[in-house]
């Protein structure tokens, strides 16, 4: 875990580097004002390891979210300035981009100012377009009628998905009428304090379906305790490593497992053999990490939900998650075991969905 970590803030100031170098060069400017750009470009991003190390909870709420959201959102602004600077690169190697458009170049400067603001103007406004995914699956006549369910994951509400965010899923939610609701982990970003501070539970309450959920990796950031009094003053009922039955809905059972951040957590088998183990009822698995599916389905599980990937939240990351897990995003089935990854209502970071969209799924059971 401490190799990514390094990683993690090692590959950002190597591109830090390399785009100061270049923002350096193509900028038609004097030494003064260059110098200005870049400081406030490092400062951005030295916002972003600042929230690490010294946490967000000290200062008032609305700086916080400046910061969060300023620091945030850098990282991936760094991520695109790279990317457009080795295009451009490789561009020059290949006489296809002339040495000029890259060196106190007002035509380059605005280029590139002009790609990026196009990029990250779309990513956000298509971060704020939910899509409504839809799945029907057959219980063979393990439920007593129809049952329409709203499921989500990956909500990270907090200093950047804020209360009136909240109060629009759960209009989306409501207008679906279902008969629950399950959420896969991370609801809480990073703290519970902007949710206290700002009454975000009274919206749960909102909800006209019982909700549960299981715990994320989120919820052990934000400090697990503190999480579960958030969910109890929700109304939202958590499931670690339980069961819940709906015998007025039929044979049906909701299994909620702990996050995989919980070393000590019963296996997929175990739950299914305690809460289940005549598998007679239509069981769906809550389980925010989609690690180890084929497990799921050795233990019979009907439907497993889970969030986590985001789908990468943003072109090319969604490459990686493809290469980390056996399924990153969509629907997938393992023998008679179906599953749905979500790539999550809300976003970790900046605001920002490129190549993915941000999502909750209305799943019918027949």
């Amino acid at each position: 875990m401490k190799i990514w970590a390094i990683i993690f803030f090692l590959l950002p100031i190597l591109g830090c580097t390399y785009v100061g170098w270049h923002v350096w060069r193509i900028l038609p400017l004097t030494a003064v004002w260059k110098t200005l750009v870049i400081v406030a470009m490092a400062a951005c991003f030295a916002l972003f390891i600042l929230n690490f190390v010294l946490g967000l909870d000290r200062v008032s709420l609305p700086w916080a979210r400046v910061m969060y959201n300023v620091g945030n959102s850098s990282l991936f602004i760094l991520l695109y300035l790279t990317m457009l600077f080795l295009v451009l690169d490789f561009g020059q190697l290949l006489h296809l981009v002339p040495s000029s458009f890259l060196k106190n170049s007002v035509a380059g400067s605005l280029t590139v100012l002009a790609v990026m603001v196009g990029i990250f103007v779309y990513g956000n406004t298509h971060y704020y377009n939910k899509a409504r995914v839809s799945l029907e699956l057959d219980t063979k006549g393990r439920v007593e009628r129809p049952l329409k369910l709203v499921m989500m994951s990956d909500l990270h509400l907090g200093y950047h998905n804020p209360r009136a965010e909240l109060a629009r899923w759960v209009d989306f939610v409501n207008a679906e009428q279902p008969d629950l609701v399950l959420i896969a982990g991370d609801i809480i970003d990073i703290s519970v304090r902007p949710l206290l501070e700002e009454g975000v539970a009274a919206e749960f309450r909102r909800l006209q379906a019982p909700v549960y959920a299981c715990l994320g990796n989120h919820e052990y950031y934000s400090g697990e305790p503190k999480a579960q009094q958030f969910f109890r003053d929700a109304g939202i009922r958590v499931l670690r490593d339980e069961a819940v039955e709906f015998p007025e809905l039929g044979h049906l059972t909701i299994i909620g497992r702990d996050d995989r951040t919980n070393p000590h957590r019963k296996s997929v088998a175990q739950l299914m053999k305690a809460f289940s183990p005549e598998k007679t009822n239509y069981t769906i698995v809550l389980d925010h990490q989609p690690y180890h599916l084929d497990r799921s389905a050795k233990a019979g599980v009907d439907f497993q939900f889970s969030g986590h990937t985001h789908y990468g939240q943003v072109w090319p990351i969604s490459w990686i998650t493809k290469a980390i897990y056996e399924c990153s995003y969509g629907s997938y089935q393992l023998d008679s075991t179906h599953f749905y990854i979500s790539s999550g209502i809300g976003i970790w970071g900046g605001k920002f969905r490129i190549g993915t969209q941000s999502e909750y799924v209305v799943l019918t059971l027949k």
